[in-house]
């Protein structure tokens, strides 16, 4: 599988997150839940990510998946530890560090970046901010399918 990520475009003070992951200052990204939520338990070591910035239609970087670290019932305290942790590899400002304080993480280490010929993301209005596809090309502008969460699904 392929896996979208939409990157935030945060506050004046340049949290881009985007920004971030290509400067190398971002190299794990973070999507937590009160319950389990895409990508929990759904993104594996190898797989590829593709990154866009939030509200734009270009793809423009890949990465390969290094590590996946999910977490299910933390606690107030174990959450706090487990952000303070990965701080050095999440490049987490404070106003995201309050906005991923969730019972339900998933933390996706990645390698490997490269900045890519920008594809033209074709934006459907079912979609969440993490996508599980089988390629790139199911959300690209003139080869893209009709988006479901088939992909998404728990594997029995």
């Amino acid at each position: 599988m392929v896996h979208l990520v939409y990157c935030d475009n945060i506050g004046k003070k340049g949290e881009k997150v985007l920004d971030k992951i290509l400067n190398g200052s971002k190299t794990m990204v973070v999507r937590g839940a009160a319950g389990r939520k895409i990508p929990h338990s759904r993104v594996f070591e190898g797989e590829t990510l593709y990154f866009m910035q939030k509200g734009t239609t270009d793809i423009c970087a890949k990465a390969t998946v290094k590590e996946v670290k999910n977490y299910l019932k933390l606690e107030d305290e174990e959450i706090t530890k487990v952000l303070e942790e990965n701080q050095p590899k999440l490049n987490l400002s404070d106003k995201q560090k309050t906005r991923w304080h969730k019972k339900c993480l998933c933390l996706v280490e990645f390698e490997n970046l490269e900045e890519i010929e920008p594809l033209e993301f074709d934006h459907q209005g079912n979609m969440d901010d993490w996508l599980i596809i089988e390629k790139i090309e199911d959300v690209v502008v003139g080869t893209s399918i009709p988006y479901n969460y088939e992909k998404s699904r728990f594997k029995k």
